[in-house]
C-alpha cells in the first residue's frame, strides 16, 4: 500500500525551499529604497564616464580551454562513485567507465588534431 507519510520529509523540505526565496524577493521589494535619478539610470553608477568602446571580444580559444575543464571536471566527479564501490560492481561496470572515459578522451584528440586546443 502507497503510504503518503513517508514523504513528509520531502514535502516539508520542498516546502521550506519554495518559500524562503519568495519571501526574501517580497522582503527585498518592500524594503528597498527607491532612488531613481541620472545617476541611477547611467551605465555605470560609479560616476566615471567610460572611456572607449564597452564591447571588448574575447578570443574562442578561452572558452575552449574552460568547456574542456569543465568535461574533464565533471568525469572525474561521475567516476568517484564507480572508483569506491569498483570491487562491488564488477567487469560490466568496469566496461562502461572504461567507455565513459573513452568518449571525452576520443574528443580531445579530435580537438587536438583539429588545432582547437593550440593557444596562439
Amino acid at each position: 500500500m502507497f503510504l503518503l507519510h513517508e514523504y513528509d520529509i520531502f514535502w516539508t523540505f520542498l516546502i521550506i525551499s519554495s518559500v524562503i526565496p519568495i519571501l526574501a524577493f517580497l522582503i527585498s521589494g518592500v524594503l528597498a529604497p527607491i532612488n531613481e535619478g541620472p545617476e541611477k539610470l547611467s551605465s555605470y553608477e560609479s560616476g566615471i564616464e567610460p572611456m572607449g568602446d564597452a564591447w571588448v571580444q574575447f578570443r574562442i580559444r578561452y572558452y575552449m580551454f574552460a568547456l574542456v575543464f569543465v568535461v574533464f571536471d565533471v568525469e572525474t566527479v561521475f567516476l568517484y562513485p564507480w572508483a569506491m564501490s569498483f570491487d562491488v560492481l564488477g567487469v560490466s561496470v568496469f566496461i562502461e567507465a572504461f567507455i565513459f572515459v573513452l568518449i571525452p578522451i576520443v574528443g580531445s584528440v579530435y580537438a587536438w588534431r583539429k588545432g582547437a586546443l593550440e593557444w596562439s
